[in-house]
């Protein structure tokens, strides 16, 4: 009776141990809040666009299928953009193993004024001209820097408009949980 107790016992603090620590993992909507990020509902998907990079290759919402996306609409004369830009070029080296893409989407402007900033900024990730402002536009773009997360599995996550630290804590939080999300969520396809 003794070991029945004991082995009962040994299995309910396995369960209330498991049961915390899930119960410590944060959700990916709670940790939206610090960064003041605004979420999207459950099913929201993001606007297809296709677009051509600086480097003369095209690029899709629909190409980037099965990775974390963070597109980051910028301009070279934006004061705001400039900070963000080597710390999005910091998470794109780190995180681009793992399944992060940082796509920087610029705003108006012509080629050989992006190239020049590109390389002034040191950036490698890609970056998509929209000269007449059509991927702005259509992702509802009203000031920059304006960010936008979507998940592995296409869905929207959230969005920000104005700066924010993508190189804190909680952002690196944000994205790593992200990134640990299966391709493709339950139910879906």
């Amino acid at each position: 009776m003794n070991k029945i107790r004991t082995a009962l016992a040994a299995g309910t603090l396995a369960v209330a141990l498991c049961a915390s620590a899930a119960a410590e993992v944060p959700t990916i909507a709670s940790l939206l809040k610090p960064l003041k990020l605004n979420g999207y509902r459950e099913g929201t998907m993001p606007p297809p666009f296709t677009g051509e990079t600086l480097d003369a290759r095209a690029l899709s919402m629909e190409a980037l299928r099965g990775k974390v996306v963070l597109v980051n609409f910028w301009a070279s004369w934006c004061a705001e953009c400039r900070p963000e830009m080597p710390v999005l070029e910091r998470l794109h080296r780190e995180f681009a193993p793992k399944g992060l893409v940082v796509v920087g989407i610029n705003a108006r402007e012509d080629a050989g004024a992006v190239r020049q900033y590109a390389n002034q900024m040191n950036l490698t990730f890609p970056i998509a001209l929209d000269p007449a402002g059509t991927i702005n536009q259509l992702y509802g773009v009203i000031g920059i820097p304006t960010t936008f997360l979507v998940a592995r599995d296409g869905r929207a996550v959230a969005f920000a408009i104005g700066p924010r630290d993508w190189g804190s804590v909680q952002a690196r939080t944000l994205l790593e949980a992200l990134l640990a999300e299966p391709a493709v969520r339950e139910g879906r396809s």
